[in-house]
């Protein structure tokens, strides 16, 4: 008789960790679907989510051991593979000292608590402190400046009363919000969408503003001289909570909408009406994308603006605005930073300390002019760095010169082709762990557990085997003291208040960790002075403008040299995210390719014309770093003079290769994907 049973888990093919129903029928994982107690899905699952068992099941996993042997990959033995990786980051230790070893999370690293936790305690053991990961390119940079302002994080809330999708597209890259849209627009909530492309919601609008990629920071700047020239700030609110308005006041009055016109392509008349009923709308949110404007020369300024913008109208720890709800206590392993501080700390010291509050991560844009002087080796655990990560030939040369690169992955990525070991990982539904939606899931405080459906297909094995067992063969196995997988996610579960067990036979389909409050008692916001700082000390001591502030991007139409802009005359922004992916990953399941077949770039009808291109046409887009060959989709919803470009896609259409890595953000080191320049003709 068939053993069935169904498992309440969640999805981790993106950052949101939906809720799934799993069922498994004599030990194979036979159907998946969303759970409908979930707080984020509601039941719903997008078409990676709905296809994970595709991903899970696919026959390009990766199945056992390999080694690169004279140009060649060859199977070998779990145990040969470790007692060959561990001899050879021994002996560069000894030789170099312990901070010559880079480890890599990406995106399902950081959203994947277990992963990214156990990488950090190997990093901590072997005593290097060069961690990297997304955070560097995206997104930590709004969790810093936030917390530089409001001296915590507060998040959108995804039922609000005015939506300001600013550079973000629910559609395409944030499921779960586009049903809280859908629900709230018929309840009589407004939309405004700021954006280069008049994506689907705009036609559902009450304002689309068409802006230069890279100049968010103008237009913030201009709403705010609006709202104050205009006396629409919360004076109690201000006056209760933040310091520094005194001081904006002045700091504003020269950005006028007609300033920003010129600068935004946005007519001031439209900027104007955005300031009011921005102002005018008690719960009102603006809704960044993940990493669009992090990824500019303006970026941590940009995110200055958009938290002085939530304070001076009041929309903070209100229903709809941006809501301090609590974070998630873990289990802290303890683990150190090591031999230093990470690559990156001098140069960009406000990405690593603020405050005495130290980050783990290093500034992954310093790596390629690292290696392989400052480092030598690489761990790359559930990231493929080779494509995601800006500037690819600078990654690909570089990571040619390591002495050492083991990739930890379900399949044969383009990092995992240039690695000395590759090895097979579990997938989301073969290992424990923990699925929290706090971050980037709008503050709401629910937490589940990740639970093991099925057993470790072929040779795979979970990031806390291949990790432990790595420490005890580098001699620091006290490091991972847990007997088994269940017995650490126990460990990191327990402060949060919802325990293995309760979560595992009572509270199947989770629970909330914590209430979400909208009190702004004394002493919430955690900053030198105790208020939200719109005027930042910090700031100005690190040789940064203390007041949000606009900066021109390097490559941009303003900046720059004249021969640069004659060669390369359109706009180029890199990154434009797709319903269908995450980043690189699950490109080959045959469900998701019918949907989305090949890399689109995105131009409209007149800079088609300007360039004797057509609709459907192959052709080559050129930055000073590459090029890459796309089929052309001309759009009229596309603003004139912009080429978009997408993310994730292998082979020459791989964006990053037309993205610079030496193009920073001044502040955090942040790469410019947003505000490039390229020139584009028919291959």
């Amino acid at each position: 008789m068939a053993e069935k049973r169904e498992v309440l888990t969640d999805c981790t093919l993106c950052y949101h960790s939906c809720g799934t129903r799993v069922t498994v029928e004599n030990g194979k994982a036979m159907n998946i679907r969303g759970l409908e107690s979930h707080p984020i899905n509601k039941g719903r699952l997008c078409p990676k989510g709905a296809n994970a068992l595709d991903v899970i099941y696919s026959p390009d996993r990766l199945k056992q051991p390999l080694k690169r042997i004279n140009g060649s990959f060859e199977e070998i033995s779990w145990d040969q593979a470790l007692d060959e990786i561990a001899e050879k980051l021994l002996g560069l230790k000894e030789a170099y000292g312990p901070q010559v070893l880079g480890f890599f999370c990406g995106s399902i690293g950081v959203e994947n608590l277990e992963m990214s936790t156990l990488v950090h305690l190997l990093r901590s053991g072997f005593g290097s402190p060069n961690f990297f990961s997304v955070e560097s390119i995206c997104y930590r940079m709004r969790i810093r400046t936030r917390q530089m302002t409001f001296g915590r994080y507060p998040t959108e809330e995804p039922d609000s009363n005015l939506y300001i999708l600013w550079g973000h597209n629910p559609d395409q890259s944030d499921f779960p919000l586009k049903f809280f849209l859908a629900k709230n627009l018929k309840k009589g909530a407004k939309l405004v969408v700021i954006d280069p492309k008049r994506i689907p919601l705009a036609d559902r609008a009450d304002m689309y503003l068409r802006i230069r990629p890279g100049t968010d920071g103008a237009l913030a700047l201009a709403m705010m001289n609006v709202i104050i020239e205009e006396d629409l700030y919360d004076r109690e609110f201000i006056e209760t909570h933040t310091r520094g308005f005194d001081r904006l006041v002045p700091h504003v009055q020269k950005h006028t909408p007609e300033w920003a016109e010129e600068i935004t392509w946005i007519p001031a008349d439209d900027i104007r009406k955005l300031a009011r009923l921005f102002a005018g709308t008690k719960g009102a949110g603006i809704f960044q994308g993940t990493c669009t404007q992090d990824q500019t020369a303006n970026g941590t300024q940009n995110s200055r603006a958009f938290s002085v913008l939530q304070a001076i109208t009041g929309n903070i720890n209100v229903p709809g605005g941006w809501v301090t709800s609590p974070a998630p206590r873990f289990g802290n392993p303890g683990f150190s930073l090591g031999g230093g501080d990470p690559l990156g700390s001098e140069q960009y010291p406000l990405f690593f300390n603020l405050w005495g509050r130290k980050a783990p991560y290093g500034v992954v844009t310093l790596v390629p002019e690292s290696i392989p002087q400052k480092l030598k080796a690489f761990l790359v655990v559930g990231g493929n760095p080779l494509v995601s990560m800006p500037d690819s030939n600078a990654f690909k040369e570089a990571f040619a010169k390591l002495d050492l690169l083991v990739v930890h992955d379900l399949f044969m990525t383009e990092t995992a082709k240039a690695a000395h070991y590759v090895l097979p990982a579990c997938s989301h539904l073969e290992k424990w762990g923990v699925a929290y939606t706090y971050n980037v899931c709008h503050c709401i405080p629910y937490l589940m557990l990740r639970k093991r459906c099925i057993e470790p297909l072929n040779e795979s094995w979970s990031e806390w085997r291949f990790l432990t067992e790595m420490a005890g063969r580098m001699g620091f196995e006290d490091k991972f003291p847990w007997k088994s997988e269940e017995q650490f996610v126990a460990f990191m579960l327990e402060p949060t208040g919802l325990p293995f067990d309760y979560l595992l036979n009572e509270k199947p389909q989770g629970d909330f960790y914590a209430e979400k409050k909208y009190s702004t008692p004394q002493g919430l916001f955690r900053t030198p002075s105790g208020k939200i700082e719109i005027y930042s000390d910090t700031l100005e001591k690190a040789g940064f403008d203390p007041l949000p502030a606009y900066l021109e991007p390097e490559r941009g139409p303003v900046r720059g040299n004249e021969t640069f802009h004659e060669k390369y005359p359109l706009i180029l922004s890199v990154g434009n995210r797709n319903l269908y992916y995450t980043h690189s990953q699950h490109r080959g399941i045959s469900a998701l390719e019918k949907m989305c077949p090949e890399a689109l770039c995105e131009i409209g009808p007149e800079t088609a014309k300007r360039f004797a291109i057509e609709d459907g046409d192959k052709i080559l887009v050129e930055s000073n770093r590459g090029r890459v060959t796309m089929k052309a989709r001309v759009d009229e919803r596309v603003a004139e003079g912009v080429v978009l470009v997408p993310h994730g896609w292998g082979g020459d259409a791989n964006g990053n290769l037309l993205t610079d890595v030496n193009c920073r953000e001044p502040i955090m080191g942040y790469p410019d994907q947003k505000s490039l320049q390229c020139a584009i003709r028919k291959a």
